[in-house]
């Protein structure tokens, strides 16, 4: 795989990276903020706070999710295996990258495991 193409992916990776640093520092500073604001309230505010509780927590665990496949990336890049399946060995398509530069597998090896966990 192209050396500029790679580093351009790990400059992306690093960005990525950031922004989800970023976003999860806001998303926790909100959730406080729900969490202190807790007061006796109607079922209504309860609820609704319970609801925004809830989507502050799987935003955040989707985004803890992308920051690990990221970090996988980045040592990847390091090891000298970015862009490899790790399924099969084989290339991961530099389109598949650009879309998802943090790509485990090519699009075969994860349409296979996307049916398996169906």
């Amino acid at each position: 795989m192209d050396q500029i193409f790679i580093e351009e992916m790990r400059q992306s990776l690093e960005d990525l990276r950031k922004n989800i640093i970023s976003s999860l520092v806001v998303s926790n500073e909100d959730f406080k903020k729900i969490a202190e604001a807790v007061e006796p309230k109607d079922q209504a505010d309860s609820a609704s706070d319970d609801i925004d509780r809830k989507m502050i927590e799987a935003i955040g665990s989707q985004e803890v999710k992308r920051l690990k496949l990221i970090d996988s990336a980045l040592t990847r890049i390091q090891q000298g295996r970015y862009g490899l399946c790790i399924q099969c060995g084989k290339g991961i398509p530099q389109d598949r990258l650009e879309a998802i530069p943090y790509a485990l597998m090519c699009v075969e090896c994860k349409t296979i495991e996307e049916r398996r966990n169906r």
